[in-house]
């Protein structure tokens, strides 16, 4: 191998995701192998791991995979295709500002949800400290 290609165990290793979800992307369409070895074992580039990290970021949000498949769409798009008319090029720009607006909101309900399951651990260990004292 010539270092530029890295088979999927070490796409594993820096992304956090098992083989097997790999592969689900893969048969997905969301991420193809940017090439083959010899024997046919899948090999992967850098950009390649740079796309399963927007999918493994986009995942916890809740964005479904069709989701994923439009955001990459339209960042493939803009980074392919340095001509475009200026029409598309604002269209594809305005999907990912919504990807963008979306994504904000779901971070801000994560954190809602968060403060309200911190919330309740606190009035649990206070509950289990009261009891502790009696």
């Amino acid at each position: 191998m010539n270092g530029e290609h890295m088979q999927i165990g070490e796409v594993a290793t820096r992304t956090e995701l098992s083989l097997r979800t790999i592969r689900h992307y893969e048969e997905t369409g969301l991420v193809i192998p940017s090439a083959r070895s010899q024997g046919g074992f899948r090999l992967y580039t850098e950009a390649d791991v740079a796309r399963l990290m927007v999918i493994r970021r986009m995942k916890p949000l809740g964005f479904t995979l069709d989701e994923m498949r439009d955001l990459l769409d339209a960042t493939d798009r803009l980074d392919a295709a340095e001509d475009l008319p200026d029409g598309e090029r604002e269209a594809l720009l305005e999907r990912v500002r919504g990807f963008a607006k979306a994504a904000q909101q779901r971070v801000a309900d994560l954190h809602t949800q968060l403060a309200r399951a911190e919330e309740f651990a606190g009035t649990l260990r206070e509950r289990l400290d009261g009891a502790r004292a009696r």
